[in-house]
C-alpha cells in the first residue's frame, strides 16, 4: 500500500480514531491507520480518507487487517461493501483463538 500524505485533514483524522500514537505515526503505518478509520472513523473521517485512496485500499486493509481492531458490526459492513462475500472470519492473534 502507497504511504499517505501528511495533510491538515488526515493528521485531524488521525488524532481522533489513533489517538493513542502521535498523528503522524499513526498515518506512517496505513494499514493500521485504515483499519481504525473503517472502525472507529465517521463518514466524515472516511469522506476525507476517499478523497486519498481507492477502494482497493480499503480491501488491502481487510486483507492486512490487524487483530483486534475490527468489530464485528464493521467487518461485515466493509467486506460487504469491498466485495468481499462471505466475509472471511475477524482476524484474531495466535492463542487467543477459542476451542
Amino acid at each position: 500500500m502507497k504511504p499517505l500524505p501528511v495533510t491538515p485533514e488526515l493528521l485531524a483524522v488521525a488524532r481522533r480514531v489513533v489517538w493513542f500514537k502521535p498523528p503522524e505515526e499513526a498515518l506512517a503505518d496505513p494499514v493500521h491507520f485504515l483499519a481504525h478509520v473503517m472502525t472507529y472513523g465517521t463518514i466524515e473521517d472516511v469522506m476525507v480518507l476517499g478523497g486519498v485512496v481507492g477502494l482497493e485500499e480499503f480491501r488491502a486493509a481487510l486483507e492486512q487487517a490487524p487483530p483486534g481492531v475490527f468489530d464485528p458490526r464493521s467487518w461485515a459492513y466493509w467486506n460487504l461493501r469491498c466485495g468481499r462475500q462471505p466475509a472471511p472470519p475477524l482476524p484474531t492473534r495466535l492463542g487467543l483463538l477459542s476451542a
